[in-house]
């Protein structure tokens, strides 16, 4: 088995011992991505904007292992406020397109840095 880690400076550099992405046998499994400004490092402000980069910086991270969102097979989303469910999937509508991806949204207590949002991915190359 032949792992082959994926790195970009579109997205935020790893905060943990983590890898951005990893690929393995055409399947890439993408870290969870915070919405942290690739430039800056910081948190950017208010939960719209964090689902706008946390999906920005997972897009990138497809891109560099070459792929898109759309290969992406499976998504897990975590959200320090589950009230915040219907804008995560309003905005979801402008990364992703029918057929999406399978999901799971999950409520958690915190999250890395004060983040409101968090997501991950499993992505499959043809």
């Amino acid at each position: 088995m032949a792992k082959k880690i994926i790195h970009t400076d579109h997205a935020p550099k790893a905060i943990g011992t983590y890898s951005q992405a990893v690929a393995v046998n055409g399947t890439v499994y993408l870290s969870g991505q915070i919405g942290l400004d690739p430039a800056s490092m910081e948190l950017v402000e208010g939960i719209e904007a964090q689902v706008h980069r946390v999906f920005t910086n997972l897009k990138a991270v497809a891109e560099a292992a070459g792929g898109s969102l759309a290969d992406v097979v499976k998504l897990n989303i975590f959200l320090t406020d589950l009230g915040h469910f219907a804008l995560v999937n309003s905005i979801m509508t402008e990364y992703f397109s029918e057929p999406y991806p399978a999901r799971a949204a999950v409520g958690v207590a915190t999250l890395p840095r004060g983040a409101l949002v968090e997501a991950d991915a499993v992505m499959v190359l043809a």
